[in-house]
């Protein structure tokens, strides 16, 4: 039962084996023995194993934590949702976490497969060596104007978010929900006073919007974006939505006279 709660309780709370053997001080290597069942953790690891997670001794012993089974702690800190959050992830040969791609196609694929770890297995993934070893990183290619001007197209790469309650206002992130799928908005956090996210757009011309915290399935906190299109130089937010409006009503007029 060890082997399976250690494996699980790290991927959930987005630990390479590098990083939880540095949190237990021990070697990497004795926990790849240990999730593979080559080895069995002492008692002291066990404790430090429970510290860390924090769940109780014998939840970390006797109960199968990735059958969904619920912990006496929380083994992936404040889930503001109610739900433990198994995150699924991919490694290269030398453990080091990649960054898997979600490009539009897939998002709704996501939706389903985000914690099936052979769904994940099947994205593209990269390196960013310039992001470091902090937390777990993940790629979303984005579709429409509403961020501009982060054009259509930009594949924005977020680290995951565990605590949801941490999350300050004004923060870009990708969210993911069944509701409204995959999208990239920054949040209000309005968890603690009406348990829901407020989305604002950064072009005015789409209004901010609501998502019940229970609709939410992951949140990434965007940290970069790669994208072919280059800024046009000179020109305000402002400017940029007025183009965009323009365009809008040209294309409705075209659809009138069809």
């Amino acid at each position: 039962m060890v082997t399976l709660n250690l494996r699980h309780l790290r991927k959930s709370a987005g630990y390479t084996q590098a990083q939880l053997a540095e949190k237990l001080d021990i070697k990497r290597s004795l926990v790849g023995a240990y999730e593979e069942g080559r080895a069995e953790p002492k008692l002291s690891t066990l404790v430090n194993i429970a510290k860390l997670f924090t769940i109780s001794l014998d939840d970390l012993i006797t109960v199968d934590l990735s059958s969904g089974a619920a912990p006496t702690g929380s083994a992936t800190g404040n889930d503001a949702g109610g739900k433990l959050r198994v995150l699924a992830i991919t490694v290269d040969e030398d453990q080091n976490e990649n960054i898997e791609l979600v490009p539009y196609k897939a998002s709704a694929g996501y939706l389903n497969g985000y914690a099936d770890p052979e769904f994940i297995e099947e994205l593209p993934r990269f390196r960013l060596p310039m992001l470091g070893t902090g937390g777990t990183y993940r790629a979303f290619e984005i579709t429409g104007d509403s961020m501009l001007p982060i054009a259509s197209g930009t594949v924005i790469v977020g680290r995951f978010v565990d605590d949801w309650n941490s999350v300050k206002d004004g923060t870009p992130c990708i969210i993911v929900s069944q509701k409204e799928g995959v999208v990239f908005k920054r949040i209000y956090n309005k968890i603690k006073d009406t348990a829901v996210l407020r989305l604002h757009s950064d072009n005015p011309l789409y209004s901010p919007y609501e998502l019940n915290v229970e609709d939410v399935l992951e949140i990434w906190e965007a940290k970069s974006y790669i994208s072919s299109t280059f800024p046009i130089a000179d020109i305000s937010l402002d400017k940029l939505s007025s183009i965009v409006l323009d365009l809008q009503k040209e294309v409705q007029k075209l659809k009138k006279v069809e």
